[in-house]
């Protein structure tokens, strides 16, 4: 059992200095609610670019995608940002913008930031959190749905890009080998079934989706409901899943039994991935739903 296995309460607190991470200290976990933030308080996500990539097509071969980058207006961001972009499912192969060949969609992501920053689209990476919801692998000649490989590129690129903070959970597609990001200052911090707390927001993570647990990336349902307990029980502003509840509208899909568990109290915001939605965004319970599979929302409070 790994570290990201571990079912046991976990919390770090994240000390920040001239715009980065000098300290992680891990303490008990407290079921305190920090109901004050992150709460969505914009009703629609506005375009502000988009990105062309190549992905897997459906019955063999490739066909290309776009990514759009959209923005959210949210109640408070965490202190010492400016924005916090969430993404996941970025399945597919892109061109970074500094040339060479194709990359992972993500480190193309990741390597945009600079770029889209200096047009004024986000803030500088260095006041920038990122939230990475999961499935971020592609096989390389991107023609093979569903295939599982190693993303540790794509956690360092957004570490390598200089993000305020980089953190999220793992999909079913994703290896992420025990020790591959260790040695970063500040390194990126991958959950499952822990939490964290970065200028004054607590965010907590649970990877992975319910099914077979013989297979990569899953779970039996109950461990898996046990794991989402426990960190529901931090109190978390925002709770990141891979595989999140099922929306209000019908092509909102997703695990009823995830739902149940949420709605019971459900944190400011929850951002999953997994199955796309056409509309991204839903309430649960008092709070909101923000599906960002095959898309990268900011979120900003103006």
């Amino acid at each position: 059992m790994g570290p990201l296995d571990r079912p046991g309460p976990r919390d770090a607190v994240w000390s920040r200095g001239r715009g980065s991470v000098r300290e992680i200290r891990a303490t008990a976990a407290r079921p305190t609610a920090y109901r004050r933030a992150v709460r969505v308080t914009g009703s629609e996500l506005c375009p502000l670019a988009e990105l062309t990539y190549r992905q897997a097509r459906r019955g063999g071969g490739t066909e290309s995608g776009r990514l759009p980058l959209q923005r959210l207006t949210v109640d408070r961001v965490p202190d010492g940002c400016d924005g916090v972009l969430v993404t996941g499912d970025l399945q597919g192969v892109a061109p970074s913008p500094y040339g060479g060949p194709e990359v992972l969609l993500g480190v193309a992501l990741a390597d945009h930031l600079a770029v889209w920053a200096e047009q004024g689209l986000l803030p500088p990476p260095h006041r920038l959190a990122v939230v990475l919801a999961g499935d971020l692998y592609s096989a390389p000649t991107a023609d093979v749905r569903g295939a599982t490989g190693e993303v540790t590129e794509v956690w360092l690129a957004f570490a390598a890009a200089g993000c305020a903070l980089v953190t999220g959970v793992l999909g079913n597609h994703d290896l992420l080998p025990e020790g591959a990001l260790a040695g970063l200052d500040p390194a990126p911090a991958p959950l499952d079934g822990g939490s964290l707390t970065f200028g004054g927001v607590r965010l907590a993570g649970v990877g992975r989706i319910v099914g077979d647990p013989t297979r990569p990336g899953r779970r039996a349902e109950p461990a898996h409901l046990a794991v989402l307990d426990t960190v529901l029980r931090t109190g978390p502003d925002v709770l990141i899943l891979h595989e999140g509840p099922p929306g209000r509208q019908p092509a909102q899909r997703g695990n009823p039994a995830i739902g149940e568990r949420i709605g019971r109290a459900a944190p400011p915001l929850t951002v999953c991935g997994h199955m796309h939605w056409p509309e991204p965004l839903s309430s649960l319970g008092t709070g909101h739903v923000l599906n960002v599979d095959s898309r990268a929302v900011l979120l900003r409070t103006s």
